[in-house]
């Protein structure tokens, strides 16, 4: 069979990189309509041409696969490590309050931390950190928070017994938490504790850390009597407080 040579080498190298697996023998010979016998030494060809370039020809699962040489290994793998997440202190020392105590519902942490935590809690939902695990049997029936298997890798933990030793049902519990959170003993692998400045710190404040009482005034006003704060969805972005 007569065809261009040098066309069907660079045909190769396109239905080669186009591939989302290993290309076949066989397969190749049938795309570049080319003999059989011809396709070995068509990769030969395609493997000296592209001698100089970051990129080679392997063999690999009965098939050939364009990948990148060893030596820029490290290059491709920052390129493909997710971008740390990110979390503020206020949302550290929400989970924080989640992991110890867990399950336990978005007005329960509110109280520990005399602030409304809708925010941080939402992004800690996102970011997969905590879950909703049932309602609590309580007016309301409000959503219980625990922590996750992803919270587990994200800290290093085997299990939540590895976690520091405290003292939930002391009086400065929250105390112990901002400690904790300070000294970097909680200090996730995977993820970056936010630094805030000054502004910043305002800004979150401004816009999650609404002191609860204040809204536990407006429920109180609600005319069904009810907690309609224990009723609202964790998720809803659309709640009170900002990203956390």
């Amino acid at each position: 069979m007569s065809y261009d040579r040098a066309e069907r080498v660079l045909a190769l190298q396109a239905v080669i990189f186009a591939a989302e697996s290993p290309c076949e023998e066989e397969r190749l010979a049938l795309v570049l309509e080319v003999p059989l016998e011809d396709i070995e030494e068509l990769v030969e060809e395609l493997s000296a041409a592209m001698g100089d370039s970051a990129l080679q020809i392997v063999r690999l699962a009965g098939g050939y696969q364009m990948a990148t040489r060893p030596r820029y290994a490290g290059y491709v793998q920052r390129l493909r490590e997710p971008e740390p997440e990110r979390l503020s202190a206020q949302a550290l020392e929400t989970l924080a309050i989640v992991a110890y105590l867990q399950p336990i519902t978005r007005p329960e942490i509110d109280e520990i931390r005399g602030v409304n935590s809708t925010g941080s809690v939402n992004g800690l939902l996102e970011k997969g950190l905590i879950e909703i695990c049932g309602r609590k049997d309580a007016p309301g029936r409000p959503f219980l928070l625990s922590t996750t298997a992803h919270f587990l890798s994200a800290f290093g933990l085997s299990s939540l017994e590895e976690l520091p030793e405290l003292s939930p049902t002391e009086g400065d519990f929250r105390e112990q938490l901002r400690e904790l959170v300070a000294s970097g003993e909680i200090e996730p692998e995977g993820l970056e504790a936010a630094v805030e400045t000054e502004g910043e710190a305002e800004g979150d404040a401004a816009a999650e850390d609404e002191p609860a009482a204040a809204e536990a005034e407006q429920q109180a006003a609600e005319p069904d009597g009810s907690a309609r704060e224990e009723q609202d969805v964790p998720m809803d972005a659309a709640g009170e407080g900002g990203t956390g």
